[in-house]
This record gives structure tokens, sequence and C-alpha cells, in this order.
């Protein structure tokens, strides 16, 4: 055995050699065996169910015996898009509304924060933004939902101090609560790429700007937001998605007037038991988010992620 063992050891090291030099010569197979065991996950869960997701669409159950039938029809998507009857085009108005809003609204407050951050705070004051910003998502986020709702609601901290002034802020759970608390528990989102963006651009950038006479608002229309664009974009694929997607902020926040799509989907999946038209408003967001990224791709977007 000791014999056999002698005689093996040369020819499998040599099948190694073999096999490692094969690989150094041909380094896209280990890029691809490293990528292919994530990529199949992906393709399985999640292309795979967005696939099944699609499919039950085309689907309809029963209303006098609440069974799911395999019966392709458009019926769902008609019910949808109808313009006699346009509840649910109202719905997914008021969340694409409320979402731009929100990325917006971000984007107008994390601009000049990223921008003091990146080009002037000092190193011990960049920390401390930085620990400020990123503090409020160390905290759950119904824990943070639920202080707006303290703040915000009719008999709210925010109620008793204008009450002492004869005033009443009117915002306890309308949509306008929930663009005020959809922006505050995203912004951290909209921050941090519009602060890499904004750090990348070299400072002689500027001071050419400044030697050839252009003005401060020239160089900022000019230099600086072109260059930041890509990160600006890069926030509001989370902004927008994330509001997009969102539904437990409206339940909490919002009045009996503010369902999202997402409501209606987890009433039609749950309560109501129509997983096909679910499924079929739930691909309303996947094809806007998928169009958004489309744009987001062409303006240079996911190199600033």
């Amino acid at each position: 055995m000791a014999v056999d063992a002698a005689r093996a050891g040369p020819s499998f090291r040599g099948a190694r050699l073999g096999l490692s030099a094969g690989l150094w010569r041909r380094p896209w197979i280990k890029g691809a065996a490293l990528l292919l065991p994530p990529l199949l996950a992906f393709l399985v869960i999640y292309a795979g169910s967005l696939g099944v997701l699609f499919i039950s669409a085309f689907w309809t159950v029963d209303s006098f015996t609440g069974k799911l039938q395999h019966i392709w029809n458009l019926d769902n998507f008609r019910t949808i898009f109808s313009t006699s009857d346009p509840t649910y085009l109202r719905i997914a108005g008021r969340t694409v509304g409320i979402a731009a809003a929100v990325t917006l609204t971000d984007a107008v407050l994390a601009f000049p924060l990223g921008y003091y951050m990146a080009r002037i705070a000092r190193p011990r004051t960049r920390t401390l933004v930085f620990v400020m910003v990123l503090l409020p998502l160390w905290s759950s986020y119904l824990v943070r939902i639920y202080a707006w709702r303290l703040i915000l609601g009719n008999g709210g901290v925010l109620n008793w101090v204008l009450g002492g002034v004869g005033l009443h802020s009117g915002l306890g759970y309308t949509n306008w609560a929930m663009w005020i608390v959809f922006s505050y528990v995203w912004f951290p989102f909209m921050v941090l790429p519009v602060y890499a963006a904004l750090e990348r651009i070299p400072d002689n950038f500027l001071e050419a700007s400044s030697d050839l006479g252009a003005s401060g608002w020239r160089t900022f229309r000019n230099v600086v937001l072109p260059l930041a664009l890509p990160g600006l974009v890069a926030g509001s694929i989370f902004t927008f998605s994330l509001t997009l997607g969102d539904y437990i902020t409206p339940l909490l926040v919002g009045g009996p007037g503010s369902n999202f799509i997402g409501n209606v989907v987890f009433e039609n999946v749950g309560v109501n038991a129509n997983v096909p038209f679910a499924a079929a408003f739930a691909t309303v967001p996947v094809a806007i988010m998928a169009l958004y990224l489309l744009v987001a791709r062409r303006l240079g977007a996911f190199e600033a992620l």
C-alpha cells in the first residue's frame, strides 16, 4: 500500500499543478466558479419568484368557491387600469407621487449637507455629522414611525406646542404626514451617495473654474452639479424604491384615503384571498422600478453606488 501511495503521489501532484496552471491561464474560470453559486441563488430565489408572480397575475379566483383557477386572462389588469372605476389608478398615482416628492425633498436637503461634509467640514466634525445622520438607522423602523405618530398626531407634541398660540397643524394621519415621515426615514440613504459623489470631485476642477472667471453659481451649475448628479440619482434609487414598496407607514401614519400599492397587495393576499390580483398590482411598482433603473443607469448612477 505504501508503494501504491508513493506511485500515486507524483501523479496527484502533477494533476494538481496542471489544474493550477490551467486556472492561471484562464482566470475567467476562477471568476465563473466564484460567481456561479450566488448567480444560481439569484436566479432561483429572486428571478424565479418574480416569474411566478408575473405568471400568477394572469390567473383568477373563483368568486363562488374562492379557489385559484389557472385560467389565463387579463381581468386583473383591466380592473387596475379601468377608467370607469379609477380607484386603483388613484392609489398607484398617490404611491408614485409621494415617492417622487420624498425623493425630491431628500435630494434638496441632502445636497447642502453632503457638500458641507465633503468640502467644508473638518475630519472631526465630519465624523460627528456622519454619526448624527446614521444614528436613526440604529433604531427600529417601527420605533421611528411611532415616534413620528406622537409628534404629528392630533393629540401629539406638534399640536400641543401650536395649541399654545391658538394654532393647529392638521398634519395627523394625512398624506402630508406620510411625506414628512418618509422623507425623514429614508434621508440617510440619500445623504451617503451624495456625499461620496461630492467627495470625488477634484479640488483643481473648482479652482480652474474660479480662475477662468466663473461665478460661484456657474461653477455649481456647470461643474459641481453634473459631477454630483450620479450620486443624486443613486440616492434616489433608494428613496424612490423604498417609498414605492412601503405599506407600514401608510398604515400607521396615513389616513383612511392614504393607501399605497403595498396596502392593496397586503389586503388581497391576506384578507380578500385574491392572490392573482395582488400579483397583478405588485407588477406595477416592479415595472416602474425597472424603467427607473434603466434611466438611472444611463445617468451613471450605478458608478456612484
